[in-house]
Protein backbone atom coordinates (compact mmCIF):
# COMPACT_ATOMS: atom_id res chain seq x y z
CA UNK A 1 0.00 0.00 0.00
CA UNK A 2 1.50 3.35 -0.91
CA UNK A 3 1.07 5.92 2.13
CA UNK A 4 1.57 9.08 0.50
CA UNK A 5 -1.36 8.80 -2.03
CA UNK A 6 -2.85 11.78 -0.79
CA UNK A 7 -6.53 10.80 -1.21
CA UNK A 8 -6.33 6.38 -1.69
CA UNK A 9 -6.81 4.45 -3.97
CA UNK A 10 -10.17 5.09 -3.98
CA UNK A 11 -10.23 8.07 -5.34
CA UNK A 12 -7.73 7.29 -7.80
CA UNK A 13 -9.50 4.71 -8.86
CA UNK A 14 -12.70 7.40 -9.25
CA UNK A 15 -10.65 9.31 -11.42
CA UNK A 16 -9.21 6.47 -13.90
CA UNK A 17 -9.56 7.62 -17.36
CA UNK A 18 -11.57 4.88 -19.68
CA UNK A 19 -8.90 4.04 -21.78
CA UNK A 20 -7.31 2.89 -17.95
CA UNK A 21 -9.85 0.98 -16.83
CA UNK A 22 -10.56 -0.87 -19.97
CA UNK A 23 -6.75 -1.82 -19.71
CA UNK A 24 -7.41 -2.89 -16.37
CA UNK A 25 -10.55 -5.04 -17.25
CA UNK A 26 -8.80 -6.28 -20.41
CA UNK A 27 -5.35 -7.73 -18.38
CA UNK A 28 -7.83 -9.15 -15.55
CA UNK A 29 -9.66 -11.08 -18.19
CA UNK A 30 -6.40 -12.21 -20.46
CA UNK A 31 -4.84 -13.26 -17.02
CA UNK A 32 -7.58 -15.33 -15.69
CA UNK A 33 -8.16 -16.56 -19.55
CA UNK A 34 -4.52 -17.77 -19.92
CA UNK A 35 -4.66 -19.59 -16.46
CA UNK A 36 -7.09 -21.25 -17.05
CA UNK A 37 -6.61 -22.20 -20.28
CA UNK A 38 -3.02 -23.60 -19.21
CA UNK A 39 -4.37 -25.46 -16.27
CA UNK A 40 -6.85 -27.60 -18.45
CA UNK A 41 -4.15 -28.27 -20.98
CA UNK A 42 -1.69 -29.29 -17.66
CA UNK A 43 -4.73 -31.52 -17.09
CA UNK A 44 -4.96 -33.26 -20.25
CA UNK A 45 -0.94 -33.47 -20.58
CA UNK A 46 -1.95 -35.53 -16.83
CA UNK A 47 -4.97 -37.69 -17.80
CA UNK A 48 -2.92 -38.51 -21.12
CA UNK A 49 0.52 -39.94 -19.33
CA UNK A 50 -1.81 -42.12 -16.76
CA UNK A 51 -3.77 -43.65 -19.56
CA UNK A 52 -0.08 -44.62 -21.19
CA UNK A 53 0.99 -45.78 -18.27
CA UNK A 54 -2.13 -47.84 -17.57
CA UNK A 55 -1.87 -49.21 -21.03
CA UNK A 56 1.34 -49.95 -20.70
CA UNK A 57 0.53 -51.63 -17.29
CA UNK A 58 -1.70 -54.14 -19.14
CA UNK A 59 1.54 -55.32 -20.58
CA UNK A 60 2.53 -57.05 -16.86
CA UNK A 61 1.01 -60.77 -16.77
CA UNK A 62 2.42 -60.69 -13.60
CA UNK A 63 -0.32 -59.86 -10.95
CA UNK A 64 1.31 -61.11 -7.55
CA UNK A 65 5.32 -60.83 -8.20
CA UNK A 66 8.04 -60.53 -10.89
CA UNK A 67 7.45 -64.99 -11.05
CA UNK A 68 4.43 -65.41 -11.16
CA UNK A 69 2.30 -65.32 -14.71
CA UNK A 70 -1.09 -65.05 -15.43
CA UNK A 71 -2.74 -68.64 -16.11
CA UNK A 72 -4.23 -68.97 -19.25
CA UNK A 73 -7.40 -70.07 -18.50
CA UNK A 74 -7.59 -66.78 -16.41
CA UNK A 75 -6.73 -64.48 -19.17
CA UNK A 76 -9.66 -63.37 -21.48
CA UNK A 77 -8.22 -62.08 -24.29
CA UNK A 78 -11.78 -60.33 -26.13
CA UNK A 79 -11.42 -58.37 -22.44
CA UNK A 80 -7.84 -57.47 -22.92
CA UNK A 81 -8.14 -56.58 -26.37
CA UNK A 82 -11.26 -54.52 -26.05
CA UNK A 83 -9.57 -52.65 -23.06
CA UNK A 84 -6.42 -52.14 -24.86
CA UNK A 85 -8.36 -50.38 -27.64
CA UNK A 86 -10.55 -48.12 -25.88
CA UNK A 87 -7.46 -47.12 -23.93
CA UNK A 88 -6.00 -46.60 -27.44
CA UNK A 89 -8.90 -44.24 -29.10
CA UNK A 90 -8.57 -42.26 -25.37
CA UNK A 91 -5.25 -41.78 -25.83
CA UNK A 92 -5.34 -40.37 -29.51
CA UNK A 93 -8.40 -37.99 -28.51
CA UNK A 94 -6.42 -36.69 -25.43
CA UNK A 95 -3.64 -36.18 -27.80
CA UNK A 96 -5.34 -34.13 -30.71
CA UNK A 97 -7.10 -32.43 -27.62
CA UNK A 98 -3.91 -31.20 -26.34
CA UNK A 99 -2.07 -30.55 -29.56
CA UNK A 100 -4.94 -28.50 -30.15
CA UNK A 101 -5.27 -26.83 -27.03
CA UNK A 102 -1.79 -25.86 -27.52
CA UNK A 103 -1.85 -24.52 -31.11
CA UNK A 104 -4.88 -22.22 -29.37
CA UNK A 105 -3.25 -21.36 -26.26
CA UNK A 106 -0.05 -20.23 -28.26
CA UNK A 107 -2.89 -17.93 -31.00
CA UNK A 108 -4.37 -16.67 -27.87
CA UNK A 109 -1.46 -15.85 -25.74
CA UNK A 110 1.11 -15.36 -27.83
CA UNK A 111 3.06 -18.03 -25.77
CA UNK A 112 3.64 -21.65 -25.52
CA UNK A 113 2.67 -24.13 -23.38
CA UNK A 114 5.43 -26.98 -22.82
CA UNK A 115 3.77 -29.82 -21.88
CA UNK A 116 5.47 -33.17 -22.77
Amino acid sequence: MDENNAGGAFLDSLKRNNARIRDDRANAIFEDAQLIYKREAEDLALTLKKLRREQENMLDMSPADANSLVLASDFDAKDYVTKDLELAVKIRNLEIKLELAGKRYAYLFGDHLNLK
